[in-house]
Parts: C-alpha cells; sequence; structure tokens
C-alpha cells in the first residue's frame, strides 16, 4: 500500500480515489485543506500500490484503509471518497463506526452495474495503444478532459515509454466486486454523512434520492455544471461543500 501523509491538525482526513484513479488527482483538494491533516491513499492496484493484487474484494479494500488509519491516527477521521472510492469508504464507516467521525461520498451509492458495462470497460482500458511515446501523445489519444488529464498526469514513466498505474483485467475485477449492492451496511452507517452529487454525474435523479433517503443521518449537496469526476472540474463547488460539512459544529 502507498500513501501521503499532508502534515497538519486533527482529525485526519483520509481520501480515498475513484476507479482507475489514483491519489494524485486530490492533491489540490489536500493543499486546499491545510491546515489539518490530510492522508491520501493510494487503493490496491492504483497508484503507487501493488498493480497486480492477490484479492480485489470489497473486504480487501476495507481493509487496507483501516490498516492505514490505525497505523496513521489515534482518533476517529474523516473519511472521504469518490466513485469507487466512496463505496469503499461507506464500507469502512460501516464496519468501524469507531473509526469514522464523519463520512463523505462524491458520485457515490450502494453499488451498481452490470456486466456489459463492466466488460465495455475493460476492452477501453485494453485499448489504449501503450506505450505512448510522450505525454503529448498520451493526451492526444485520450483527449482533454479532466480525467483524461488525470490520466496523463499519472502516467508511469519506463525504459520503453509512459504506461497507466492500472491494470484493465483487475479494474474490471475491482468494479465487478462494487456492483453488487450494499444497501444494508449503507444504512448501518450512523457517522454524519455528506452525499455529494454532480448533475452531469453517473446516477439518475431516482437513484440519487433513493440512496439519500435510505440514509441515517445524510446531507446532500448538488454540484452544478459537474461531471463524475467534480474533484476535478468543479474544485472550488467541491471545496466549498467539503469544507463547510467538515468544520461544522
Amino acid at each position: 500500500m502507498s500513501y501521503s501523509v499532508f502534515d497538519g491538525d486533527s482529525p485526519a482526513i483520509v481520501i480515498l480515489h475513484g476507479l482507475a484513479g489514483s491519489s494524485r488527482e486530490f492533491i489540490p483538494t489536500a493543499s486546499a485543506l491545510s491546515p489539518r491533516q490530510v492522508i491520501l491513499i493510494d487503493q490496491r492496484g492504483h497508484g503507487h500500490s501493488t498493480r497486480v493484487p492477490a484479492d480485489t474484494s470489497r473486504t480487501a479494500f476495507v481493509e487496507d484503509v483501516v490498516r492505514v488509519i490505525e497505523a496513521e491516527s489515534s482518533q476517529p477521521v474523516d473519511l472521504v471518497g469518490q466513485s469507487m472510492g466512496a463505496h469503499t469508504a461507506m464500507l469502512v464507516a460501516a464496519a468501524r463506526r469507531d473509526l469514522v467521525r464523519r463520512l463523505v461520498l462524491l458520485e457515490g451509492n450502494e453499488g451498481g452495474g452490470s456486466a456489459e458495462d463492466h466488460a465495455a470497460l475493460g476492452d477501453y482500458f485494453r485499448s489504449w495503444e501503450v506505450p505512448f511515446a510522450s505525454r503529448e501523445a498520451a493526451a492526444a489519444a485520450l483527449g482533454d478532459g479532466p480525467l483524461a488529464q488525470a490520466w496523463v498526469a499519472d502516467l508511469e514513466e519506463r525504459p520503453d515509454g509512459l504506461y497507466p498505474r492500472f491494470d484493465a483485467d483487475v479494474m474490471v475485477a475491482t468494479i465487478t466486486a462494487v456492483a453488487v449492492p450494499r444497501w444494508q451496511e449503507w444504512q448501518s452507517v450512523t457517522a454524519p454523512t455528506l452525499v455529494v452529487y454532480a448533475d452531469g454525474g453517473m446516477f439518475t435523479e431516482e437513484q440519487k434520492a433513493d440512496f439519500v433517503a435510505r440514509g441515517v443521518n445524510v446531507t446532500r449537496v448538488d454540484l452544478d455544471g459537474a461531471s463524475h469526476d467534480a474533484h476535478l472540474d468543479a474544485f472550488d463547488q467541491w471545496m466549498a461543500a467539503l469544507t463547510e460539512f467538515l468544520t461544522a459544529r
């Protein structure tokens, strides 16, 4: 496991990225949260953590986060996650109430998605003609959207070129596990929770309303002109919602 600690005041804020992302995406968020201590985790199969882990179960992801929290904090933390990372964060809050003071879920829900969608995602990642000769070549191939820019910035440099910091098969296995609805766990979360959705995100209004309604202690915020990766393309709105919730008494 790889993670970064931004020194600051307790309680710590732990942030989990989404599928095929890395903690690098949340460095601006961590910097903006100063003077709080922030811990950015590369979840297994992502970033600088083990590329092809033997276990891609939800339990394994949860145990990783628990180990980091227990190693780095002597008190409950504020736990933040986006997309797949939000799903992990939700399960951590359900399994270890003693470790989570507040919970923030950006573009997350109880789990879902079809096998066809997951297979298509794997096919897309396998279609990348790697290695890329340069970051400029990668940008030309992947596009100039905020998520593509994050992928390009995070490419791993090897002697023969640039590679993504994730494996397509591992991504499919990971998202397949996320697809199993975890309503029981969600309904057991007692920590005050902020659920943040983007108007251009991946969930329908019905899905959003149902998820929030089934939560125990939930505040909802909606971001305008934002995508599923709102921490990248609606940063100011994201930070306003996040800081207001984390600093509320």
